[in-house]
């Protein structure tokens, strides 16, 4: 029998048949011979734990229960075994002492007794082989002789199987950096299409590293790419991050996490771009990341290439960012790529400039205050609202350097009014999300107005509802708690379209809520319109915050607003917005641009 046995193992050891086949056919071989014992076979995996190999007789819970349990001295009879490298028998588990621990799970299986020999192979120990008795005793001469001939056998069996992982690892793996390959990349992300979860993936390239190769050497290049490639792997999800050559590298995000890609690589910007050293230079790494969800009917291989085409555009519009694929991402992407240089080439040439839209007092017709719109002048002369190149203040860079150059032209423009006498009221400048994200926002606007002799309560600073409810880090609402503190007043633009809880009023004040025109040019026509304006008004006036109702276009919409109890209001019906000089008349002629609606018993100063 046992000769039988061993030239049926060894066959399909040599044919290639799976670890856990063979062993498991082993096992099921052996208890047939003898009824009375059950059989278990345990590998030992890199952390010296002991792994579930075999055991068709166990039910799945006992062994899942065991599975993973670290060997030592007194841990059963097999974590003994593997620590001691010696055969330990167990004749009785319920009174043993090495299986104070475990004897709960095997006593209700009826398992009395627990004989286990290590598997040793090459000098180390790979595992254990044990038998369970059904009754309180030891391993029999016979017993004896099956057990080494099945554990010679699964030695065999086991490295065998370890050199085949290990050259399946090596041909997976990256050489320089140790991470997957491409190959395996592509095995990993064509399963995704069988998974049926969630999943995505980030493409990134290292930026610079020609440069630095060329530059410092590629023994530079090497060790930046190494850094990198570990830097990413601490982000990702073990086993699925992957260097696909050269500068490229990839991580496949499954699950829940998938839903959120742009968090994970924020993760990944931020841990690359620590300072660090190659070959013995100091050297700033960054990535570009593109990346892409599946949504429903995507191939894996449809994810992959939106991953790459978001990469793609993530270089054209700005290394060392993230963009996410979205349909109809090419057209976005080109038009922002475009709107970038038309705008970088505007404020090279200084052809950015602050026009003004006046805010009416609704009651008296007059100009109480002014908004400053960003303008850019073509070459050509003709002007541009900011919506032409609205794409372009997608950027950063972009976005934060337009609204220096506006604070710049709004505190010459208002030094110009108060010299010569002419009253604006207060002069409000609009804010984009990158001057909250950059310290110091207060002292910067503070700084322009200070150098140009403005006091500072003659400054509103306009923040969307957009970036205002982004508060998840508190930035944005200690930046609004700094412009307030420094004397400067804060409006809140666009009220009502993003949804904003009231309660964060209370928690970050602002001093005027500017209600969107998509509520004033419905109200007349629909009464809930009206209403929530009323609400809101009413809301408004009890935390002393100042309101200004926006695109007003008709005289009924401006009697509603007023009949309603709103002071302010600034829209197409009173004025566009005009450049310097033509502001300057207005405001000097104090000219009434709008009907008088008689007196306003609801005065809300905060705004004036």
């Amino acid at each position: 029998m046992l000769t039988r046995l061993q030239n049926k193992i060894l066959e399909m050891i040599a044919t290639g048949q799976s670890l856990g086949e063979t062993v498991d056919l082993l096992c099921r071989t052996v208890e047939q011979t003898t009824p009375d014992i059950v059989c278990s076979v345990l590998a030992l995996d890199a952390q010296k734990r002991l792994r579930h190999l075999s055991g068709p007789s166990l039910p799945k819970a006992y062994a899942a229960a065991l599975d993973g349990t670290a060997i030592g001295p007194g841990v059963g009879s097999c974590g003994t075994a593997a620590f001691t490298e010696s055969p330990v028998t167990v004749t009785d588990i319920a009174t043993h002492p090495f299986w104070a621990d475990f004897k709960h799970y095997a006593l209700p299986l009826g398992l009395a007794a627990c004989w286990s020999t290590p598997i040793i192979g090459s000098g180390k120990v790979l595992g254990t082989f044990a038998f369970y008795f059904r009754t309180p005793r030891g391993p029999s001469e016979f017993e004896q002789k099956i057990v080494d001939a099945c554990v010679h056998l699964c030695a065999i069996a086991i490295e065998r199987d370890q050199r085949v992982t290990e050259r399946q690892r090596l041909a997976e793996t990256d050489a320089l950096t140790q991470l997957p390959n491409r190959g395996r990349f592509n095995d990993v992300i064509a399963a995704q299409d069988e998974a049926g979860a969630p999943w995505g993936v980030l493409l990134g390239d290292v930026d610079n590293l020609k440069l630095v190769n060329d530059t410092f050497g590629h023994r530079a290049g090497d060790d930046l790419i190494c850094t990198v490639a570990s830097r990413i792997a601490s982000i990702g999800e073990p086993g699925m991050s992957f260097r696909l050559g050269g500068d490229e590298f990839a991580i496949i995000v499954t699950g829940e996490a998938s839903r959120d890609l742009s968090t994970i690589a924020a993760r990944v910007l931020d841990a690359v771009r620590r300072p660090c050293t190659c070959f013995d230079h100091v050297i700033y790494p960054s990535v570009t990341l593109g990346g892409a969800g599946a949504m429903a009917g995507d191939s894996a291989e449809q994810v992959r290439q939106n991953a790459d085409y978001a990469l793609y555009h993530a270089k054209e519009r700005a290394r060392g960012n993230y963009i996410e694929y979205v349909p109809g991402l090419g057209t976005a992407i080109v038009k922002r790529f475009r709107a970038i240089q038309d705008v970088t080439e505007a404020l090279r040439e200084n052809r950015i400039e602050a026009y003004y839209q006046p805010i009416v007092e609704l009651a008296t017709g007059r100009v109480a205050n002014l908004e400053a719109l960003c303008r850019m002048k073509t070459r050509s002369g003709e002007i541009l609202s900011a919506a032409h190149f609205h794409e372009a203040t997608k950027d950063v860079n972009i976005a934060f350097e337009l609204t220096r150059r506006m604070l710049g032209n709004v505190a010459s423009d208002t030094r110009r009014w108060m010299d010569a006498g002419i009253d604006f009221g207060r002069v409000s400048v609009n804010l984009s999300a990158a001057d909250f994200y950059r310290p110091g926002l207060a002292e910067r606007v503070a700084s322009q107005f200070n150098e140009a002799g403005i006091p500072l309560r003659k400054v509103t600073l306009e923040v969307t509802e957009s970036v205002y409810l982004d508060q998840r880090d508190q930035i944005v609402a200690g930046q609004i708690r700094e412009l307030r503190a420094a004397g400067m007043s804060v409006a809140l633009d666009d009220f009502g379209t993003g949804f904003a809880s009231l309660t964060h009023l209370l928690t970050v004040p602002v001093d005027v809520i500017k209600i969107d025109k998509c509520f004033v040019q419905r109200m007349v026509n629909d009464r809930r319109g009206a209403v929530i304006i009323k609400g809101l008004i009413d809301i408004a006036r009890g935390l002393g915050i100042g309101v200004v109702a926006e695109g007003v276009e008709t005289a009924e919409q401006a009697e509603t607003l007023h009949w309603l109890g709103c002071t302010y209001a600034q829209g197409y019906l009173y004025a566009r917005a005009i450049d310097c000089t033509a502001i300057s008349t207005l405001l000097k002629e104090g000219r009434v641009i709008g009907t008088p609606l008689g007196e306003n018993e609801v005065p809300l100063s905060a705004t004036g």
